[in-house]
């Protein structure tokens, strides 16, 4: 990991001179027009990225931008990669790895999910405070590398509690419908039975996904603190719970971008 990490470094490095970008975003499911906010310095796409996995969903982009946002310096992951795409839980989250090693000193990430909540409706956004990992692997298993962080990271907050606030805060300010939220991941690609979500609302969760959840873990891992927004796309809680395809969830999601990105955006120029 340490030789790939560094090649890969190396090989950015090059392209992108001595560009340090304070944070770092993924964006998720629908919502990679933030990029259009960013004053693009370079683009790079993750297939001419050494040892970079490359997205195989076909509305993410699969490009790293690095540029301006609200006068900040940023690397934005335009495309994301899933465990249900076939990749290793450490393949979803190298480009963390790499995003740290760059400078990065605080990560976003969003996403896309469904709700288990009947508060929390289509459209509504979640601000991440927690989550229940449903997962079948995690990207730390195996040998530890001390030189990355412990072998045994603590996860009693995962999520950063002051910008959490800030970020509810903004919200408010802005007239968006923001929750504070427990998310729950799950593996994919299938969307989850009426069972489904009737147990993962009662073992404590408000929305699910199938994402995010690694990618916290190895910033936690590495000392990087997390800020994770999410567009809720469709209701899971409705006991006659009608079929929902992924055009319908990408047109909610673009729907609800704006409101995802004037967050983001206010969060950034003032931390």
């Amino acid at each position: 990991m340490y030789h790939l990490i560094n090649e890969t470094v190396s090989s950015i490095r090059r392209k992108i001179g001595d560009f340090t970008p304070e944070f770092g975003i993924i964006l998720g499911t629908g919502l990679g027009k933030l990029v259009n906010e960013i004053e693009v310095e370079y683009q790079l796409m993750y297939a001419n990225i050494p040892n970079f996995p490359i997205s195989t969903v076909e509305f993410h982009s699969g490009k790293l931008i690095f540029g301006t946002l609200n006068g900040r310096s940023v690397v934005a992951m335009q495309g994301r990669l899933h465990y249900y795409e076939g990749y290793d839980m450490q393949e979803i989250t190298f480009p963390v790895r790499i995003m740290k090693a760059l400078g990065v000193q605080k990560l976003f990430v969003s996403n896309a999910s469904g709700s288990l909540n009947p508060a929390i409706q289509k459209g509504h956004i979640g601000i991440i405070d927690d989550h229940i990992n449903l997962l079948p692997d995690n990207p730390l298993r195996g040998s530890n590398d001390d030189d990355f962080g412990p072998r045994f990271p603590d996860m009693s907050a995962p999520y950063d509690k002051t910008m959490l606030q800030q970020g509810l805060e903004i919200a408010k300010k802005l007239n968006v419908t923001a929750h504070k939220v427990v998310y729950v991941a799950t593996p994919g690609p299938n969307l989850e039975t009426r069972a489904e979500y009737r147990y993962m609302r009662i073992i404590g969760g408000d929305i699910v996904g199938m994402s995010t959840v690694p990618e916290v873990i190895v910033a936690n891992h590495m000392g990087l603190p997390v800020f994770a927004i999410s567009v809720i796309t469709d209701e899971g809680y409705h006991a006659d719970l009608k079929p929902v395809s992924l055009t319908e969830i990408v047109a909610v999601a673009a729907e609800a971008e704006p409101k995802l990105t004037a967050i983001l955006k206010e969060l950034i120029a003032c931390i």
